[in-house]
């Protein structure tokens, strides 16, 4: 005991000494940074020019600073996409230095958007997009998650399809074709099939895989929305709406450099800067080149983006902003497998995509079989005030979609149809063909205008919204196909090879191909009216309706030069909303009524026209907004009944009768937290039952085939270290969970499964404030999994990116 107790007095009086001296050499800096209306300012970074040294104000606005060396230094505050500050200081040696107060140009509103806004794991407060008018989430009875670019960043996220990974209950189906007209890839929502088709509220399309250079969020919108957005661009599921970047006003960008596994390079660029001393006319450029092979043997995907914004504030009722989107690129088609029509799964001897005998690394082609794109967009939005209670707003859209090449795919073969020996059962046989398209061209043209109110009537507040729409679409696309060949799926192939351009070509020479042109007109005129009223503080009610009047043109045929079919639909969509805040812009128990339709053309046996088909959805649940914005959580439950489905008439062979339903009901949860500083945790779960309770008997009581895993969850948990010499060095990790997911069910044909998984993902990142390095391993477990709409396609194995980026 005696030489322990000796042992740890030297201990402590060395502990001691050291203190002392160092504390001798050495000083701190403390103080607090400010809004301009006098609340504390979080998340601003504090340091020390040229060095390494600093902190982050906590949740009163107060940093402190220790063990500085004696001397003179430049002390800097900043926080992205605001203007840094530099104040001088002197440190003395064993002192503490208190610097007066950093009062920031933003007051604490504004201030708070921006941490919103950088911090990027936080949900968005608010969206001017989803109702059409600048709703509070707590206030909006509608369901909708927000994935803001702070949040791509942390991921290294770069395209729009690993975006939406981050949202609850979404699916990938089908990867972007490339093809004029397709809306990017195929995704699932409730049980129903929805793509990327609107930027900034109103249509957007782009039919390649979608770039995120542009992106400053993302909205994906549950449930059917025709109301607002009409049927041409959403889904019984929902929507995805892209919210681009926007100018600002001072100079300032970013350059970035990436490069990773299979062959992957990207450049960006992201310049603004106002185009007048007074700062009216703002320009803002983003830009990227991605290419990237792939996981198989051959494949290929490159593609340039260039997306301009000019906004000018004419004086302070008007101002106009000007937007455009080129993309051009050239992609080889994904490796793709079919099941061949009215052919059984049984044949095949198994049903499952991990039982199949198919090797995953080989794309069954050569690399030469590829298509170009192009898409060329044009936006362009007058902003009015009428009075300090009405705006009017007047947008135009024109979307130009082109492609042209080949499109490789393959339909799964059983052993009877290649030897024709019916008892024989097992796969290991494809077929291998081609879908081009040729000079295919896509045009959409979108004019739309709003009148936006907030005003009282009879002291309660009401936000209104009314509209009115012309949507054209002219599709002018023709598409040609061809069976090559048949081959063993393993192995040694010595025809593997020979599926190449050249053999596509003597294949349609040699008369053996078809082709089929898709050349229609759309015309859709729509009025819709919303009104959101705040009967008290806690209480509010919703209520929208839409007029949509449908006018088809008819097909065009090469043959006879007429258009033939055309038809004329008017339809009319509802909803309603209710919200109550039992703890006011705290806790927020809403329900909602939606509707959404789709148009549908053709007779019944009677001679009586098909009438539009029409979804509603009943939902319910609960959303929080607590402790300052740390905790966002959204809890609901969903019944959505379609009616008018088309289906069979038995009783008169050839013709259909429109008396269908189907039913999807389910619940979704989402949690955003930050529970400490700097911790910030991201998580999803959603379950769908979905089923036709009146359809064909081969169907009847089964869950569509296109309607995604009945089970979903994702997960992103992220540490981002706030104080000392690795402030700025954050780490994430999370993943996403699917169970089976039948892409063959019906009585007839059997059922086919793409297994269940989990995709494991995790980041690090440096960042400040003038540069930032990242690295990402993408599917950590070298996992091999299939996402499929009645297909299979097999996914990216194992990946590694590393990014380096700078900001002036």
């Amino acid at each position: 005991m005696k030489h322990l107790t000796f042992t740890i007095t030297l201990v402590i009086a060395a502990w001691l000494i050291s203190s002392n001296a160092f504390s001798q050499g050495t000083g701190r800096i403390k103080g607090t940074v400010r809004t301009s209306d006098g609340v504390g300012a979080e998340f601003v970074n504090v340091g020390l020019k040229g060095m390494s040294k600093g902190s982050t104000a906590d949740s009163k606005g107060a940093y402190e600073i220790k063990n500085i060396e004696a001397g003179q230094y430049i002390l800097i505050a900043s926080f992205i996409g605001l203007e840094t500050k530099e104040i001088a200081i002197d440190v003395k040696s064993g002192e503490t230095t208190v610097v007066p107060d950093i009062t920031l140009a933003e007051n604490a509103k504004t201030f708070s958007e921006v941490v919103i806004t950088a911090q990027g794991k936080l949900q968005r407060e608010s969206s001017e997009y989803v109702s059409k008018i600048n709703l509070k989430n707590l206030e909006n009875p509608q369901v909708y998650t927000t994935i803001t670019r702070e949040l791509l960043r942390e991921q290294l996220v770069f395209s729009i399809d690993d975006a939406l990974k981050n949202a609850p209950g979404i699916s990938k189906m089908w990867e972007a074709t490339g093809r004029s007209g397709d809306g990017g890839s195929y995704y699932n929502s409730r049980g129903f099939i929805l793509q990327s088709k609107l930027r900034n509220g109103i249509a957007g399309n782009v039919s390649t895989k979608i770039d995120a250079a542009n992106i400053e969020n993302i909205e994906v919108i549950k449930g059917p929305s025709a109301t607002l957005f009409g049927s041409a661009l959403t889904s019984y599921g929902g929507l995805i709406n892209r919210v681009t970047k926007k100018p600002f006003a001072k100079f300032g960008g970013e350059v970035a450099y990436s490069t990773g596994s299979f062959g992957f390079n990207r450049i960006s660029a992201d310049v603004n800067t106002p185009l007048d001393s007074a700062k009216n006319i703002l320009l803002r450029v983003n830009t990227a080149y991605n290419y990237e092979g792939s996981f198989q043997d051959n494949g290929f995907g490159k593609m340039f983006t260039f997306a301009p914004s000019l906004s000018y504030k004419v004086n302070d009722k008007l101002s106009f902003n000007i937007d455009a989107e080129f993309y051009n690129g050239e992609n080889q088609g994904n490796t793709i497998f079919f099941f061949p029509f009215g052919g059984k799964i049984s044949a095949l001897g198994v049903n499952s995509a991990d039982k199949l005998d198919i090797d995953y690394k080989r794309s069954y082609g050569r690399g030469d079989l590829s298509q170009k794109s192009r898409n060329t967009n044009f936006f362009g939005q007058m902003n009015y005030k009428i009075s300090d209670q009405w705006t009017s707003s007047t947008s135009f859209t024109s979307t130009n979609s082109y492609s042209d090449g080949v499109n490789p795919y393959f339909y799964l073969l059983s052993k009877s149809a290649v030897t024709g020996v019916s008892t024989d059962i097992g796969n290991g046989y494809i077929s291998r063909n081609d879908q081009a398209t040729e000079n295919s061209k896509d045009r959409v043209i979108e004019i739309q205008q709003n009148f936006n109110g907030d005003f009282q009537l009879a002291g309660m507040r009401n936000r209104f919204v009314g509209g009115l729409d012309f949507f054209h679409r002219n599709a002018d696309q023709y598409f040609t196909g061809v069976t090559v060949d048949t081959i063993a799926a393993t192995g040694d192939i010595p025809t593997y090879g020979k599926f190449n351009l050249n053999t596509l070509k003597a294949a349609y020479q040699a008369g053996k191909g078809f082709d089929y042109p898709y050349n229609f007109i759309n015309n859709i005129y729509s009025a819709y009216v919303s009104d959101v009223l705040n009967i008290t503080n806690k209480l509010i009610v919703s209520a929208g309706l839409r007029i949509d009047y449908f006018d088809n043109k008819g097909n065009y045929s090469i043959v006879t030069g007429e258009r033939s079919g055309g038809y004329t639909q008017t339809s009319l969509s509802p909803k309603f909303g209710l919200i109550y805040m039992p703890v006011k812009d705290v806790v927020s128990i809403f329900a909602n009524y939606q509707n959404g339709f789709t148009n549908q053309v053709g007779n019944s046996f009677s001679g009586a026209a098909f009438k539009p088909e029409h979804a509603n959805q009943a939902e319910g649940g609960v959303k929080v907004n607590a402790f300052n914005g740390k905790l966002t959580t959204t809890l609901s439950y969903y019944d959505i009944q379609v009616s008018n489905l088309i289906r069979a008439d038995i009783a008169h062979p050839n013709f259909s009768i429109q008396d269908g339903t189907q039913r999807s009901k389910g619940f979704e949860a989402e949690v955003i937290a930050q529970p400490l500083r700097g911790l910030n945790v991201i998580a999803g779960f959603a379950y769908n039952d979905s089923k036709y309770e009146k359809a064909d008997e081969d169907v009847v009581g089964l869950r569509p085939a296109t309607a995604m895993s009945p089970y979903l969850g994702n997960l992103w948990i992220s540490y981002r270290i706030q104080e000392g010499m690795a402030r700025g060095l954050g780490f994430g990790f999370g993943g996403n969970y699917a169970s089976d997911n039948k892409v063959v069910n019906t009585r007839s044909q059997g059922v086919f499964i793409l297994p269940e998984y989990t995709i494991l993902n995790a980041s690090a990142f440096y960042e400040q404030s003038k540069f930032r390095f990242g690295v990402k391993v993408d599917n950590i477990t070298d996992k091999k999994y299939w996402i499929g709409y009645s297909s299979i396609n097999p996914q990216k194995l194992r990946s590694v990116t590393a990014s380096v980026s700078f900001r002036f």
